[in-house]
This record gives structure tokens, C-alpha cells and sequence, in this order.
């Protein structure tokens, strides 16, 4: 089984699909079932994403690692990403490896288990509009989207730490950063991996 971004449609260009990343590594990464999320989480890269999350899924049921490195991302790239994982059948485990921010939080959400490395750090933020431009009613239409999107991350982040809407909502107002060992407590995550 091998992962190829021409049988998505994707242009070959000569950089790699993320910046630092070979090919025969992603390949390899790929091969052992991990799926990673590096850096800001765009409409083009959660196509990817999720492309390779449905072909690992079509080809069993043995869990699929989604490993995160993102500060965050749209809003709207990360919930097509959460939709493919609510379809899968092989289970998602999510690895927080270095930071975990914004929208890119709720794929935490998501997976069935999650767990981060000892020096991850995480952002409660909100995620931010795209720019959007047009008429009055253009504007608060998409401004009507973007709240109904963002209380879905609000509610599954609840759902998932057992934490208060008022306080999920507060956090993600204010900013919050948490440490591993905080986003343990507030029940972000369920482990966190490595020596201590």
C-alpha cells in the first residue's frame, strides 16, 4: 500500500507535500498507519489529510495515528478533517508531538484516543474567519457560519474533557495555553507519552 498524491488529484511539484517532510519518510510514515498534521491546517493540506485517512480506513480496521504538530488552522479544513474520522471505521488515536492550537484542538476531539508527548503545549484559541468579503448580508451569513462552527468545536471539546461550556467557552476566549501535564488534567488528552 502506498501513498500517492497523484491518485488524489494533487499537482506534483518538486518540494514535498509538507515542507521537510521526504517523501520516502511520509511513505514509511504512511505504511505504519500514522498520518501526520504539520503546520497551519489549510483547506489543501485537511484534503490530504483526509484522503489518506480514508485509505488507510479502506484498507482495515487496525488503528490509524494522527500525529499533530499545528499551531491551527481554518475552521472549515479542520471540520472536513473531523468528518472523515466520524466515518471511519478503524479507530484514530491522536499524538500531539509538538503543539496543538486553535481548530486543529478539535481533532483531539475527534479520535478515540489522545495522547501527547511530555513537551507538547496547547492553544485554547478561537479559530479566526477567513476574510470574507462582499455584501452586508454576503458578511453576515458567513458570520452566522463561522458561529455555528465554532460552537461545534465548543461542544465537542465539553464533551470530550467534561469541562463546563462556560469555561471551554472562557478558555478559548482568553487564549489559554496548557502543558501536557495541564491538558491531562483538563481532559484533553488521556496520557501523556515518553519519560518524566
Amino acid at each position: 500500500m502506498r501513498h500517492d498524491p497523484m491518485r488524489w488529484g494533487q499537482p506534483q511539484s518538486p518540494e514535498p507535500a509538507q515542507p521537510g517532510l521526504p517523501g520516502w519518510l511520509e511513505e514509511k510514515l504512511f505504511d505504519q498507519r500514522i498520518v501526520m498534521v504539520r503546520g497551519q491546517l489549510s483547506s489543501e493540506a485537511a484534503s490530504g489529510i483526509a484522503a489518506a485517512l480514508m485509505t488507510l480506513d479502506a484498507h482495515g480496521p487496525a488503528p490509524v495515528q494522527l500525529h499533530v504538530a499545528s499551531p491551527g488552522g481554518e475552521l472549515g479544513a479542520t471540520l472536513s478533517v473531523i468528518d472523515v474520522i466520524d466515518s471511519m471505521a478503524a479507530p484514530v488515536q491522536a499524538i500531539v508531538t509538538s503543539q496543538a492550537g486553535g481548530a486543529v484542538v478539535a481533532l483531539l476531539a475527534a479520535a478515540e484516543r489522545r495522547a501527547a508527548y511530555r513537551h507538547a503545549r496547547f492553544k485554547l484559541n478561537e479559530p479566526r474567519s477567513a476574510g470574507v468579503t462582499g455584501t452586508a448580508d454576503e458578511v453576515a451569513r458567513a458570520a452566522g457560519q463561522h458561529l455555528r462552527e465554532l460552537e461545534e468545536i465548543t461542544l465537542r471539546l465539553v464533551e470530550v474533557t467534561g469541562q463546563s461550556r462556560s469555561r471551554v467557552e472562557d478558555d478559548m476566549s482568553a487564549g489559554r495555553s496548557l502543558t501536557a501535564q495541564e491538558a491531562l488534567e483538563y481532559g484533553l488528552i488521556d496520557e501523556i507519552l515518553g519519560k518524566a
